[in-house]
């Protein structure tokens, strides 16, 4: 039953960083047993809400209240004493560490001073079996993992603190088909339980079927909160969030397609364990579908450079080719944007000006041999222009941005070297509803110029609205290629799904 007073309320909350304002006196509240969305465009200032909840960032006004209390937090210690966790898109897991130890983490069980191995297995066994992730094994070290099993970890980690509070930042961003029903199924014990649990999400279709409230931020304020989902329809949602209209996320422009430009023939290694053959044209996105470790992204490691494959070939313009890294595959004109920027995709430290350049800064040498920081500034200043870039300067930290942003950077980093095949991991995993739009139109405007384009997705309405054709994996194998025409999301998944 829902409270008549919020059991989580924020109060004219504001946040600046220098040069600026991420929060501007927002104030809502969330009551216990309800599932409450924020929803808004990246850098709207959601992730900011959240870090504010969690401690880690420090209100320049305003104040939480919990339980009829007023809070501000200095830290996460103090936050994770009043009951809140947060469950964010970027993990905070210790790869290195086992399964049972990042579960149970400050939490770990004791026996004579020393850790009870015996009873960490069996209370990291049973929180794997309730989020229905039996086949993971309590001992395999957290880098081994799939990124939808370390998130479902994190979530796990979450639930054995009995949080009180429990946000979640684009939970489904990385998760299977199964994992993601699996997470449905929690989500909706922890409401029944009467807990608070806030939900960031870009997909639609989960605040709809999932969600009680939804609250819209933009551009760091609040906008509207929506307690009863009833009369709230997508158009008017979106509206909210963007501050304009956009018809048709996806808008698919169909073009001409030219002559093979790669060839697969006969590829495998690892992750993909019967022989892959298939051909890319110039023009053409091609998508490559399927279930979380059913090789799509192993197989285009392999064509990259960033795996050296078994057996097979890859054939580039016509001419054989084998790649001993990424930089040889770039230096071919074949670039790979990960699937997880924080650790692969980024660097974190260092400022959008050197993530952009770091590839293509051999162009701007002086005399051949010495930086040239003026055409570097000039060519970041050139895309933030082109791409809409939301950053207060080109010198600002990357870690900073929002992940649409920091995205779209990696983009401008390809787009500044001489490409003709770009691989996209994912390409829109946690982005917003305006900044995916974006990156389409970019997708598209690369196809019309010849370019290639991969496009490795789980997001069945993404692949089967973007991609001219459609390849599905399953357990290392490529089932088949479907066309857009043909590729309606049963097929497709009836594809993906084991036998």
């Amino acid at each position: 039953m829902i409270m008549s007073e919020p059991y989580l309320r924020f109060d004219g909350i504001s946040v600046e960083f220098p040069g600026v304002r991420a929060l501007d006196g927002v104030s809502f509240g969330a009551h216990a047993g309800q599932v409450h969305a924020l929803m808004g465009e990246n850098g709207a200032g959601k992730s900011t809400l959240l870090k504010v909840l969690s401690g880690v960032n420090r209100v320049t006004e305003g104040a939480l209240w919990i339980d009829g209390e007023r809070h501000v937090f200095s830290n996460a210690r103090e936050a994770l004493g009043q009951g809140i966790a947060i469950i964010y898109q970027e993990l905070t897991l210790s790869p290195n560490m086992s399964v049972a130890e990042n579960l149970l983490l400050g939490q770990l069980p004791e026996k004579r001073g020393f850790i009870d191995r015996r009873r960490l297995r069996e209370q990291a066994l049973q929180i794997l079996k309730d989020l229905g992730e039996e086949d993971i094994h309590p001992s395999t070290k957290v880098r081994d993992l799939s990124i939808g099993q370390q998130q479902m970890i994190e979530i796990g980690r979450a639930l054995l603190r009995d949080a009180r509070v429990i946000a979640f930042d684009e939970p489904t961003s990385s998760l299977s088909v199964q994992e993601t029903r699996q997470l449905k199924r929690i989500v909706k014990r922890l409401r029944d339980e009467g807990r608070v649990v806030l939900y960031v999400t870009h997909r639609m279709e989960e605040v709809f079927e999932m969600c009680d409230a939804v609250t819209v931020f933009r551009d760091g304020r609040h906008i509207r909160t929506h307690d009863n989902l009833d009369a709230l329809d997508h158009d008017t949602l979106v509206s909210e969030m963007v501050g304009r209209d956009i018809e048709d996320v996806y808008g698919y422009r169909p073009r001409e397609q030219g002559e093979v430009m790669v060839e697969i023939d006969a590829i495998e290694g690892r992750g993909v364990n019967v022989p892959v053959s298939f051909g890319i044209r110039r023009g053409e996105i091609l998508g490559l579908f399927g279930l979380v470790g059913a090789g799509r992204s192993e197989l285009m490691r392999l064509v990259c450079g960033v795996e050296i494959p078994r057996s097979g070939e890859v054939r580039f313009g016509g001419e054989p080719r084998r790649f001993k890294s990424p930089s040889e595959a770039i230096r071919a004109g074949i670039a790979m944007c990960p699937e997880d920027r924080k650790s692969q995709g980024i660097f974190p430290v260092a400022s959008v000006t050197d993530n952009l350049n770091v590839s293509c800064r051999r162009f701007f040498k002086r005399w051949g041999m010495f930086r040239n920081p003026r055409r570097e500034l000039a060519n970041t200043d050139d895309y933030i222009r082109r791409l809409s870039i939301k950053t207060p300067g080109p010198k600002t930290r990357i870690n900073t941005l929002s992940g649409g942003n920091q995205q779209k950077v990696i983009l401008a980093r390809w787009l500044s070297e001489e490409i003709e095949l770009f691989v996209m991991d994912e390409p829109t995993r946690g982005i917003d509803v305006g900044a995916r739009r974006d990156i389409y139109t970019l997708l598209y405007d690369l196809a019309e110029q010849g370019k290639s384009v991969v496009v490795i997705s789980s997001d069945l309405a993404e692949v089967s609205s973007i991609c001219d054709r459609i390849g599905v994996m399953r357990d290392g194998e490529l089932v088949d290629i479907v066309p857009r025409d043909e590729a309606t999301p049963e097929r497709l998944l009836g594809l993906a799904l084991p036998a």
